[in-house]
């Protein structure tokens, strides 16, 4: 069961145990990694005296590439074959490289080091024959899905049904349903409960919200009839007009786009996950474009969801585990139960007590929404399965939800199997040290972001004891509330947040248009805090001692300026009362704001001004500082800055090249977990997707004895 080796491990090594503690040795001695994974952060480029460029790059590295094209610096890294600059072959043909000189060896050295530690990404095609090429998710099940989504549910539910099938054949437990971790729009459980899987699926999420959004599309995708809605034109028109000029008159006036709509998610992908401005579920996903809008599912329920929920009232965290629908499929009789539940840790109790029985379901306890669905009418009647034997499964899971649902398999005597794929590692929080995951600000009700802010994290990273006692070869920067003794061993790797943000990213993907783009973003961001801090919003970076350790530690926004504004009760500039960094966060901006660093820097002003910001800091501090400054000053620091912007474009390139280990570290550290738990019978790692579709390609497995 599960592949010949249980980590994808590169061409070098041929012992698992071989590259992790090669992995392990070059993750904490390596002080270059280091230093471009967490030490440095792209916002202290322009405002660090000495700049980074030239403090931390040898000089025989900047001469090379002030020379060269930025595509040949990144196909050096990532796409190069670079047996041909081995030194031990002949010296013909080695003197030169595309018109130039040869890249430094010490570059080349480090560059085959990165290398050497990253795992195997390469997917292996499915199953030989035609049958096998073309996708097997029914065009009424896709719908909604993007061309990544379609690949991804595809591949992944082929991959479940895959293990199932071996889980049985080795003589374990008939594995009878799935429990999807963070269901989301439930595209994976539609399309595994739908021919040819017809598995039994159990879709568990936090936010009533997103599983109206989840029904929504399956009234999308024709497995239930839309809700027929009889109005009074005149009346609901006028009731309209009137609840808009309630709002004009209080001065409540919000655009469409600040309006939570039902199965709105967060979006993630290679660059990480962009947030919308409201309370979102953990679970990532797309949001369909052309859904059903949020009124037809406030405003007229459903007559399940009126017999199952209380409607008529804002969604809250509900008090207990909630089902709200059940769907068994006509043809294969494979069924999705919609679950709300919070996740807070790996104990599904609560959920595998809901888990019903649609085999023991009365014909009169069942409507026929489609051709294709049935609902029950009455949940309360339809007996519970005595005999669950689940697997955990996950297709994109955000931060500590990985952790849970590995985590499950220890604590649920149902649960006898896992598969997750995560994301998002800047989610992730930290065990071993104060947590500097993504700044609350982003997520402004998120109960794990409120609960941790100011505690070490039992969920978090590490999950593997060999992680968290690992030996290291200098002192880790500790809380001034830490218990550890300063003269202890130092032990236990960390990953601060700006570590954790560069392994989501997708450097092996890059081409010469879309990483221009987003070079030319760090860029004006960068710069916008060279402005920020000549106007004396921010202050100076902090320093760095001689073995490169931040002074005071890396706060959360992972960058070492702070806002020069003192809040209310503070306890100095850009301190709380709790001793935390004051974050000065701008988020996303609308596309039409990249169009020039002008418009980016107006932009940017005005949301963080606006009266309804996210940014922390008081909006008169910063119209304040910024008070009298015009286009023709912005567009002198362009042209000032313009000829720096490469460097910053190469240092941003190595960042996400070497943070290909820290994705490493992460992936290794839960195998590790799984192999030091006794209950774990096989554990392993593989690569599920085609990288250059979804870079998160990588799902860690577990199976119970």
């Amino acid at each position: 069961m599960g592949p010949d080796s249980a980590l994808p491990l590169p061409a070098e090594f041929g012992s698992v145990d071989d590259y992790v503690e090669s992995l392990l040795h070059f993750t904490t001695s390596s002080w270059l990694l280091q230093t471009l994974c967490g030490g440095v952060h792209i916002l202290d480029f322009y405002t660090r005296s000495p700049d980074l460029y030239s403090s931390l790059l040898p000089q025989t590295w900047r001469t090379w590439f002030k020379d060269r094209d930025i595509m040949d610096v990144l196909d050096l890294l990532m796409r190069e074959d670079l047996g041909q600059f081995d030194s031990s072959k002949e010296p013909s043909g080695n003197s030169a490289w595309r018109g130039g000189p040869v890249p430094p060896e010490d570059l080349l050295r480090y560059i085959r080091e990165v290398k050497k530690h990253l795992l195997g990404r390469e997917c292996p095609p499915p199953d030989p024959g035609p049958a096998h090429q073309k996708s097997s998710i029914a065009r009424h099940i896709a719908v909604g899905m993007k061309v990544k989504k379609v690949h991804e549910v595809d591949n992944f539910a082929r991959y479940v049904d895959r293990l199932t099938s071996e889980i049985t054949a080795a003589g374990k437990k008939e594995i009878t349903h799935l429990v999807d971790f963070g269901s989301g729009q439930n595209y994976l459980g539609r399309a595994l409960a739908a021919p040819p899987y017809s598995k039994h699926l159990v879709a568990v999420e936090s936010k009533q919200h997103n599983i109206e959004g989840a029904k929504n599309m399956d009234i999308r995708a024709r497995l239930v009839p839309k809700p027929l809605v009889m109005r009074n034109k005149k009346e609901f028109r006028a009731g309209v007009k009137k609840e808009k000029n309630d709002q004009h008159s209080n001065g409540t006036t919000e655009p469409k786009s600040a309006v939570s709509k039902p199965g709105d998610e967060v979006d993630c992908n290679e660059d990480g996950c962009a947030f919308p401005t409201q309370p979102q579920s953990e679970h990532s996903g797309e949001e369909p474009r052309n859904g059903t809008k949020s009124e037809s599912t406030e405003r007229i329920p459903t007559a399940k969801s009126i017999s199952t929920i209380e409607t008529g009232s804002e969604p809250q965290e509900p008090k207990a585990t909630v089902t709200t629908t059940l769907q068994i499929f006509t043809e294969g009789h494979g069924s999705v139960q919609y679950i709300e539940h919070i996740i807070k840790d790996g104990d599904l109790k609560p959920v595998i007590d809901q888990v019903l029985d649609p085999s023991q379901i009365r014909e009169d306890n069942v409507v026929s929404a489609s051709k294709i669905v049935e609902e029950a009418t009455d949940l309360d009647s339809v007996p519970k399965r005595a005999d669950v034997n689940a697997m955990v499964i996950s297709l994109h899971s955000c931060g500590n939800l990985v952790h849970h649902g590995l985590r499950s398999l220890l604590l649920n005597p149902s649960v006898s199997a896992v598969a997750m794929v995560g994301c998002c590692y800047n989610l992730v929080t930290e065990r071993l040290g104060p947590p500097t995951y993504k700044l609350p600000t982003l997520r402004p009700s998120h109960p794990r972001l409120v609960k941790t802010s100011n505690a070490f994290d039992p969920h978090g990273f590490p999950m593997s004891e060999k992680l968290a006692n690992y030996p290291l070869p200098h002192t880790p920067v500790t809380s001034p509330n830490s218990d550890n003794n300063p003269t202890d061993p130092a032990k236990g790797i960390r990953l601060n947040i700006t570590a954790r943000m560069m392994g989501v990213q997708a450097p092996f993907n890059w081409g010469r248009g879309d990483s221009e783009l987003f070079f030319t973003r760090h860029f004006y961001r960068a710069l916008l805090q060279r402005i920020f801090f000549d106007r004396g919003v921010v202050s100076a970076p902090q320093g760095v001692d001689n073995n490169g350790v931040k002074g005071n530690g890396v706060p959360a926004s992972g960058h070492t300026s702070k806002v020069n504004w003192t809040p209310p009760y503070g306890r100095g500039p850009g301190l709380s009362s709790d001793g935390t960094a004051t974050p000065l966060t701008i988020g996303t901006l609308r596309k039409f704001a990249y169009n020039d660093f002008v418009s980016y820097v107006r932009a940017a002003i005005s949301k963080l001004t606006a009266p309804n910001t996210f940014c922390e800091v008081d909006p008169e501090f910063i119209k304040q500082k910024l008070a009298g400054l015009t286009d023709e000053e912005i567009q002198d620091y362009e042209a000032r800055y313009a000829a720096r912007k490469k460097e910053l474009s190469v240092m941003w390139s190595l960042m996400a090249f070497s943070a290909g280990v820290v994705e490493a570290v992460i992936v290794t550290d839960r195998w590790l977990w799984l192999e030091e738990q006794e209950e774990v019978v096989h554990a392993w790692v593989e690569p599920v997707f085609d990288y250059a579709m979804s870079p998160r390609n990588l799902v860690v497995v577990g199976v119970k004895k």
